[in-house]
């Protein structure tokens, strides 16, 4: 029989392990367009995301987390607290292993949904096929379709918006620059708005939608009209000056999605853990669990570890290997991304970054020609994201008889 400090212990190697997976597979997204494009270095990239997400998840990640995440099975489980505490234990470390053996093999797959997946098995396995959100399931299943493919029509629509108004152009480059408050205030728009409704510090603040649009159009045109001066004052009118352009916009898009996800995505690990954790302490659980600030911090230098020792290799999969990103081309990606993430969340549909980060670089590929887009590598990475809720339930099952002997 395991004592209370060394399941303690394993929790936080398990949760780390989480953590650095994240950072390594999910968040690996946020720079890989950038990456891709040539607008960042991969080792600048992992210098300015491991930053990014740790702020972000220490700073503006949940202080308080649903302890079954996305309510995917019924809470009536979390009335035993010796399944309870064996459950999260399954759950955190086969959605670890799965996002593992993903990151493993170059492909991005949705942390989120690895750890719907370890809860469903956790689930079926305390409490049989009842206890079971069945809806919460299809709507994870629904993201698979509607995150890529939103993404990849606003990516497309928005890189041609850019061919037409400016790469067309005779001078694209005073097209670029005369245009670039819109660009730019757009961008800004999104990212205020997405912090306003989907972060943790955004609910906090909890201003109504139309209050928070008016802060987004106040801030996006003050940044739109410094953008431009900045461009005009410090990009030279060359033969690269019009993706220059672009390039100084998609590297601030990126550490946006960086900062998000930081903030997002922790809890993906320290729910769990936090669970765990007041099991050990208290000896009870309740429907959501607050999360102290140094369990944060601890799942944000986890995801900066991760992103540092291993993100590379996602981050060429879709920087590089399915379709040839040029600076214009990743701006629209990351446009797309972020866009697709806000839009959905604010309907309440189900999306993950990574689906919304592959279906817009789809998107700028396929404003190419169908010929430009590597459909083995998307076969590959789909292929993944369908295995990702069986399998890691199915690991999740097994990992739970296990401590079940165990503990």
């Amino acid at each position: 029989m395991l004592s209370e400090s060394m399941v303690l212990v394993l929790g936080y190697i398990v949760g780390f392990y989480m953590s650095w997976n994240i950072g390594a597979n999910d968040v690996a997204n946020s720079m890989a367009s950038a990456v891709g494009a040539k607008a960042i270095t991969i080792r600048q990239a992992i210098f300015i995301a491991g930053i990014l997400n740790c702020v972000g998840a220490t700073f503006i990640g949940a202080q308080v987390t649903n302890t079954i995440r996305k309510g995917i099975v019924s809470t009536e489980v979390l009335s035993d607290p010796h399944l309870a505490l064996i459950g999260a234990f399954s759950a955190l470390l086969a959605a670890a292993l799965w996002v593992s053996f993903a990151t493993w093999k170059s492909l991005p797959v949705s942390t989120t949904h690895s750890i719907v997946g370890a809860m469903i098995g956790f689930g079926i396995m305390a409490g049989g096929f009842a206890v079971i959100n069945w809806g919460k399931l299809g709507a994870v299943i629904a993201s698979w379709v509607i995150s890529p493919i939103f993404s990849l029509i606003i990516a497309w629509s928005m890189f041609n918006t850019i061919v037409k108004f400016v790469l067309r152009k005779r001078d694209a480059f005073r097209w670029a620059l005369m245009l670039s408050p819109v660009f730019i205030g757009l961008t800004v728009f999104v990212v205020v708005l997405s912090f306003l409704f989907k972060t943790p510090l955004g609910k906090t603040l909890s201003l109504g939608t139309p209050a928070a649009i008016l802060t987004g159009m106040i801030i996006a045109l003050l940044f739109g009209l410094v953008g431009r001066l900045l461009l005009t004052r410090f990009v030279p009118n060359d033969e690269n000056g019009t993706e220059e352009i672009f390039r100084k916009i998609q590297i601030g898009t990126s550490c946006y999605v960086a900062l998000a996800q930081g903030a997002n995505d922790v809890a993906n690990a320290i729910g769990p853990l936090a669970v765990i954790y007041f099991l050990v302490k208290t000896g009870t659980v309740g429907v959501q669990v607050p999360v102290p600030i140094y369990l944060l911090l601890f799942g944000g230098v986890g995801i900066a570890c991760g992103i540092g020792m291993a993100g590379h290799r996602v981050m060429d999969t879709i920087g590089n290997k399915i379709t040839t990103l040029t600076n214009t081309r990743g701006f629209a990606v990351d446009f797309a991304a972020a866009t697709t993430v806000l839009i959905a969340s604010k309907l309440g549909l189900p999306v993950s970054t990574t689906h919304a980060a592959v279906g817009g670089v789809m998107g700028v590929g396929l404003a190419r020609g169908i010929e430009a887009v590597n459909f083995r590598i998307l076969y590959k990475i789909v292929l993944y994201w369908i295995l990702t809720v069986p399998a890691a339930a199915l690991t999740s099952m097994i990992v739970f008889k296990l401590l079940e002997l165990i503990m």
